[in-house]
């Protein structure tokens, strides 16, 4: 996906919006940002269609490392054992 220059769009320029857009996915910003953001998105359809992809990627990585595979007991009893050993 190429990006086209840059777009102005609501205050704020492309790289603007994807520098942000982790924070944006997280709700970190203050909230008159977050609508910039947002606004941004609206009228930008590549930093849409970006943002989208991004924000499915994040989701996804989210979704597994909340529900992780459980580990192998010989794979625990050697974490604990190098644990054990670094204290």
């Amino acid at each position: 996906m190429s990006k086209p220059a840059e777009h102005d769009v609501a205050g704020l320029k492309c790289g603007d919006v994807l520098a942000a857009l982790s924070d944006f996915l997280d709700g970190d910003l203050d909230p008159a940002k977050q609508r910039q953001i947002a606004e941004h998105l609206r009228g930008c359809d590549w930093c849409e269609k970006f943002g989208g992809r991004f924000s499915e990627v994040i989701g996804s990585i989210r979704r597994e490392l909340a529900d992780p595979a459980p580990l192998k007991p010989e794979v625990a009893a050697r974490l604990r054992d190098r644990l054990a050993k670094t204290h």
